[in-house]
C-alpha cells in the first residue's frame, strides 16, 4: 500500500478538493490566487509574515541586547516541528498506523512540502506563535518575577487563547480536515476540534518548549554554536512533555471511556486557564517601578494576529449560523464559537495587560 496516499488520506484530501496522488515528495508551488478560498492566502501572509518578523525580533534581541532566548526559541520551534509533524502525516512510516492511524490532512496552500502534507505556513506557525506568547509573557515580567516554570505555564495559557481562535476556525474554512474515523486520537472533541489537540498541541507543547529554552539559555548560550545545540535539545525533548501530560487521558483510551477522557482533558484545560489568569492578574497588580520597554514585536504582531483572525471569523459567521447539525452547506464542520470568543477576549486582555506593564 502507498503509505503517502492510502485510501483514508485520499478520501480526506478529496473532501478538501485535491488529490494526494502523484504529489511532489519535496515541494510544490501554487498560485496563491487559485487556492480553495480567499481566506487561505490571507492566513499564509499573517503567519509567514509573523515568523519572519519574529526572526528579525529574535535576532535583534540576541545581537543588540545580548539575550539569546528568543532566537533559541525560534529555532527550537522549527526543530520541534521536524520531530512531531512527520509521524502525524505518515504514521505508517513510523509503525504508528495501528496506534494513532491517519489523524488529519492539511489543504494545499501556496507552498507545500512532503507530498503535499506540510504547508509552509505551518512551518512558520510554530516560531510565530511561540515567539508571540513568549514575548508577551516576558513583557509582563512573569519570567523575571516568578521564574522559568511559572513563565512556561503562562505561555501555555497565552498559546491556548491565541491558538484556539485559529484552531476552531480552520476546519470550516477548509484549512485542514480531521479524520472522523480516527476515534483513538480525534475523540473526544469540542465541536470539530479534538480536545487532545486543544490541550497537548495548543498548550503543553509550547510550555515544554519554552521551559527548556529558558532553562538552557539561562546558563549562557550567547554564541552561534550554543544557540544551535540548545535549540536542537529543546525542540527534540519538548514532545516528552506531551507524552507526560497526555498520560492521564490516554490511560482511559478505548471504547466506553469517552466521558472519562472528556472530563480529564476538560479539567486539564481548566487548570491551564486558572493558572494563566492568575499569573496575568499577578502581573497586572505588580508594581511598575521599573517597567520594561515594549518591543516593536510585542506591540504590533499580537494585535495584528488577533485582528486578522477575528476578521476571518466574521467572514465565516454567515455559514456558521446557517449550519445544520454542525455542518455548513459546503459540507465543512464548524468549530466552537463560544470557546473561540472566550479565547479572543482573553487574548485581548493579555495584550492590554502587556501594554499596561511596559513603557
Amino acid at each position: 500500500m502507498d503509505q503517502t496516499c492510502d485510501p483514508t488520506a485520499e478520501r480526506i484530501a478529496e473532501g478538501l478538493g485535491f488529490s494526494c496522488r502523484h504529489a511532489d515528495p519535496i515541494v510544490t508551488f501554487r498560485n496563491p490566487f487559485s487556492l480553495s478560498n480567499g481566506t487561505m492566502p490571507v492566513l499564509e501572509l499573517l503567519i509567514v509574515g509573523g515568523a519572519v518578523f519574529a526572526f528579525w525580533h529574535a535576532w535583534r534581541r540576541w545581537r543588540r541586547d545580548g539575550d539569546p532566548a528568543n532566537l533559541t526559541l525560534w529555532f527550537a520551534s522549527v526543530v520541534y516541528l521536524a520531530v512531531i509533524e512527520p509521524p502525524l502525516y505518515f504514521p505508517g512510516w513510523f509503525g504508528l498506523d495501528k496506534q494513532v492511524g491517519f489523524i488529519f490532512s492539511h489543504n494545499v496552500f501556496t507552498v507545500q512540502f512532503m507530498d503535499d502534507r506540510l504547508p509552509l505556513y505551518i512551518v512558520a506557525f510554530y516560531p510565530a506563535l511561540s515567539q508571540l506568547a513568549y514575548e508577551l509573557v516576558r513583557t509582563l515580567g512573569v519570567f523575571a518575577r516568578r521564574g522559568a516554570l511559572a513563565g512556561a505555564l503562562a505561555v501555555a495559557f497565552v498559546c491556548q487563547v491565541f491558538y484556539e481562535i485559529f484552531d476552531q476556525l480552520g476546519p470550516q474554512l477548509r484549512w485542514w480536515a480531521w479524520n472522523p474515523g480516527d476515534t483513538k486520537v480525534n475523540q473526544p472533541a469540542l465541536a470539530s476540534v479534538p480536545m487532545n489537540s486543544m490541550f497537548l498541541f495548543a498548550s503543553v507543547s509550547f510550555a515544554g518548549l519554552t521551559y527548556l529554552v529558558v532553562r538552557l539559555t539561562g546558563t549562557g548560550a550567547g554564541t552561534g554554536p550554543g544557540i544551535t545545540w540548545r535549540s536542537v535539545v529543546a525542540g527534540a525533548l519538548a514532545p516528552l512533555a506531551m507524552l507526560i501530560a497526555g498520560a492521564p487521558a490516554g490511560a482511559f483510551q478505548g471504547h466506553g471511556h469517552l466521558t472519562v477522557q472528556t472530563t480529564i482533558i476538560g479539567v486539564e484545560l481548566a487548570i491551564v486557564w486558572i493558572i494563566g489568569l492568575a499569573l496575568i492578574a499577578d502581573s497586572w497588580r505588580a508594581p511598575r517601578t521599573h517597567p520594561a520597554p515594549a518591543t516593536l514585536f510585542a506591540r504590533t504582531y499580537p494585535p495584528i494576529y488577533l485582528a486578522v483572525l477575528t476578521a476571518l471569523w466574521l467572514v465565516a459567521l454567515p455559514a456558521y449560523f446557517a449550519a445544520t447539525d454542525g455542518v455548513t452547506s459546503a459540507g465543512t464542520p464548524i468549530g466552537s464559537l463560544w470557546y473561540a470568543t472566550l479565547c479572543a477576549a482573553a487574548a485581548a486582555g493579555v495584550i492590554l495587560a502587556a501594554r499596561r506593564t511596559t513603557r
